[in-house]
């Protein structure tokens, strides 16, 4: 993958500041407008989310208290990665064969809905 369909995939993370939206969808839908396979744009969306996250939580750990709450947050931290392991690969793996077509229904279902109950 070249640096400019890169920069493109990565500045669709841009869609992701309006309320509602979602980074990955944004991304994967960037990597599809790239010329990326499906299967291609999602691991490509999670690998780029990787250091963000990363990044985020360890700015969050001083917030977090002292020493007392270690150890239900090292539990929770663990089955989060774990969770998040799970749902990645299971995406991974769908998208093998299958399509975004899914998702992009479920976001707008789930936004018309929103739209609905909060208006």
């Amino acid at each position: 993958m070249g640096f400019g369909r890169a920069a493109l995939i990565g500045a669709c993370q841009i869609v992701a500041l309006f309320p509602g939206m979602s980074r990955s969808g944004s991304t994967m839908a960037g990597g599809l407008i790239g010329g990326l396979r499906h299967e291609e744009a999602v691991r490509f969306s999670f690998l780029l989310a990787t250091p963000i996250i990363l990044a985020a939580g360890l700015l969050e750990v001083p917030s977090l208290g002292g020493t007392a709450n270690l150890g239900p947050m090292l539990i929770g931290a663990v089955a989060a990665g774990l969770t998040a392991y799970a749902s990645a690969r299971f995406l991974v793996r769908y998208f093998r064969v299958g399509r975004l077509d899914p998702y992009a229904y479920y976001c707008a279902g789930l936004g018309a809905l929103g739209l609905i109950l909060l208006h």
